[in-house]
């Protein structure tokens, strides 16, 4: 079933001690690493059991940073993210120019502030991986952050986009050292396919405004409530000069309408009805109701559309600035 009708028949539901000093050796990949005697009491494992819990990483890893770090659980942390990056680095060098046409859109938002990312891979099985879906977490976040941290004083609504290098050299965020690039690259160490951070948006809007969102296919993070995950996203921004009980509705089908139909601008609430080709979202037929355009549904509800955005994962760089 396509994109388009499958909207229209789903309409949306309302540490101490130091580490003793080891000759410095080519780095191995971490499955080389052998099993020692280290592990020879219960403190010994529940020392490990501590650091694969806090880390994540794998049974093999923790130990042999254990053993390199003499038991010192805040070094071998640090020993394991050094690691970590060291070898997602070498892999992220090899991999790169290898073809990310996978991944996912990822929407946050949190007050008057609504944030798009796109972060591609190279194979849908790996866009449903955990760690792949956590990366997109942390570039949401970073994106959030970024836009939180302007100053400017809204009077109307304001937004912005992020390319691949702009959006790689923000801060990871708070419970994360480095950059985005930084995660990105520990990523992909740990999955083994080459990713790209491709670009984000946000908006931000002062009192009198509202953004609609809309992700197609959308999936929950495990680990965050208000970040949703998908293939197509969206963000439509509005004025509504009076509260209405329904708004979060109005604005969820308005974001639908833009996944579903693609229009390249606004256009009037005067323009004639242009039918299946037309590309201006008010005169375009309204998505869960063709026989009516958009801007008929959108004037009895007390809202006036002013500006949206919409991402498509894997779309070619023409049609993203198109976008």
């Amino acid at each position: 079933m396509s994109l388009l009708r499958s909207l229209r028949f789903f309409p949306v539901a309302c540490t101490g001690r130091s580490a003793r000093a080891v000759p410095l050796q080519p780095f191995q990949p971490w499955h080389a690493f052998h099993a020692g005697p280290w592990l020879s009491s219960a403190s010994s494992k529940e020392l490990l059991m501590k650091l694969r819990r806090k880390t994540g990483y794998s049974f093999v890893n923790c130990k042999k940073a254990l053993e390199t770090c003499d038991g010192d659980l805040r070094q071998a942390e640090d020993w394991l993210h050094k690691q970590a990056k060291k070898e997602g680095w070498s892999k992220a060098t090899k991999l790169h120019g290898r073809k990310t046409k996978e991944g996912l859109i990822g929407l946050l938002q949190e007050g008057n502030t609504a944030v798009l990312v796109e972060v591609n891979c190279e194979t849908d099985f790996v866009s449903r991986n955990l760690k792949f879906q956590q990366l997109v977490q942390q570039v949401a976040l970073g994106t959030m952050a970024h836009c939180q941290n302007l100053t400017d004083q809204l009077s109307t609504y304001s937004k912005g986009f992020l390319n691949s290098s702009e959006l790689s050299a923000l801060a990871a965020g708070p419970d994360r050292e480095g950059s985005l690039k930084d995660q990105l690259a520990l990523a992909i160490g740990n999955l083994g396919e080459n990713m790209t951070l491709k670009r984000a948006a946000w908006v931000k809007v002062p009192s009198g405004f509202y953004v609609g969102s809309y992700v197609h296919g959308a999936m929950q993070s495990p680990s965050l409530q208000n970040l949703e995950l998908g293939k197509y996203g969206a963000l439509v921004v509005c004025e509504t000069p009076e509260q209405i009980s329904n708004l979060e509705e109005v604005g969820r089908r308005l974001g639908q309408h833009v996944v579903g139909m693609a229009p390249l601008s606004v256009g009037s609430l005067d323009d004639e009805p242009g039918g299946e080709t037309e590309t201006r979202m008010l005169p375009q037929p309204y998505l869960l109701d063709p026989s009516i355009t958009l801007g008929q549904y959108v004037q009895p509800q007390g809202v006036t559309v002013v500006d949206f955005v919409r991402f498509e994962c894997g779309e070619s760089e023409q049609g993203a600035e198109a976008e």
